[in-house]
């Protein structure tokens, strides 16, 4: 046990794979432990470098090992896979993890604190909220078509005429399915509330956390966008540049290049589908209005890239500038001013968030 230097941990529901590695590289031990022994286990070790797949209970985990001294560092699957000798186990992923984390230009996930992930989880309940609640309102929809009632698109449609549908006595329509109509206008309208809740959670935390207010000093960036960002790369110290955190949202080329022949292709798409859905959001709110108010260097440059390239690309465009500038905000711990907007360069004022 003394000559381990790093350990590579591969997390299951039950039970986890630990594989500890000396200083050469050379295997120290190999074993498989419950959730209840993996604290004794490690505590039993010197402080050391851990690694782990950044998987579902990993940041819990890592929080818990910080404690004991260790340095934990998590990696996203894909890059771990190279490591992978032979046929994939339990045993042959915790030792391929040891392998990836020594590795010195390997990509590590950054830590995200309790908070952050009560954050995160907020945006993903609301999101799987909404999702239900338009397969609720597109099912309902479904159900009067069957007898020949066509109603129009729009959530308040459904539910302003749904219940006047249900207890309309001069339409033929069959008792079960008249209480199927309030049974699931019912459902529709609790799931509509829970959204409304989620909604203001998430807008309360937008103007209580600092860097969200300053967040939202950026054009196209409210409340939703900012606390998702912060829930995601909290203040951008994991980036070393704007570049960076756009390329971890998957909003830079994808390249394919060889022998020196660069080919850039559409965006990358990688990182959080959803984060990157929201961005794209506020750029067409920015592409929007820029015809109006005040001109600034965002706007001509947003409407000029629209001229050019038309809407669709101007709006990814103006998803990846508001990406670097949030880096530059959190990072400089001060507030965007469009009027300093120069040169298609992120510049923020000095004023307090």
């Amino acid at each position: 046990m003394e000559k381990v230097t790093r350990v590579g941990i591969d997390l299951g529901k039950h039970v986890y794979q630990v594989c500890g590695m000396e200083a050469s590289g050379a295997v120290v031990f190999q074993r498989q432990v419950k959730a209840p022994r993996l604290m004794e286990l490690m505590s039993r070790l010197a402080p050391c470098l851990v690694g782990m797949e950044a998987s579902c209970g990993a940041h819990h985990w890592a929080e818990k090992l910080r404690e004991l001294g260790h340095d934990v560092r998590m990696m996203s699957p894909q890059f771990v896979r190279p490591y992978v000798k032979s046929n994939k186990s339990d045993y042959h992923d915790a030792e391929a993890i040891c392998e990836a984390v020594s590795r010195p230009t390997m990509r590590f996930v950054p830590y995200k604190t309790k908070e952050r992930r009560a954050l995160q989880q907020i945006h993903r309940s609301r999101e799987t909220m909404i999702g239900v609640r338009t397969q609720l309102s597109n099912q309902l929809r479904g159900f009067l078509r069957e007898y020949g009632i066509v109603l129009p698109q729009g959530l308040a449609v459904i539910k302003r005429e749904v219940p006047a549908i249900a207890s309309d006595p001069e339409r033929a329509l069959p008792g079960d399915f008249r209480a199927l109509l309030y049974m699931q206008h019912q459902a529709l309208m609790q799931v509509d509330e829970q959204v409304a809740d989620l909604t203001a959670m998430l807008e309360r935390e937008s103007k209580e956390n600092p860097l969200c207010e300053r967040l939202m000093s950026i054009p196209g960036i409210g409340p939703m966008v900012s606390t998702a960002l912060v829930a995601s790369v909290g203040s951008g110290w994991a980036f070393g540049s704007g570049r960076q955190m756009s390329a971890f949202l998957g909003l830079v080329p994808r390249q394919e290049s060889t022998g020196g022949r660069t080919v850039l292709r559409g965006i990358s798409k990688r990182g959080d589908r959803y984060l990157r859905a929201l961005l794209i959001h506020g750029a067409r709110a920015v592409l929007r209005t820029a015809h109006k108010g005040e001109r600034t260097r965002l706007k001509e440059w947003a409407l000029d890239v629209k001229r050019r390239r038309g809407a669709n690309v101007a709006t990814v465009a103006v998803a990846n500038k508001l990406a670097r500038i949030a880096w530059a905000v959190l990072r400089h711990d001060e507030r965007y001013s469009d009027e300093r907007h120069v040169g298609g360069r992120a510049r923020v004022s000095r004023a307090a968030a």
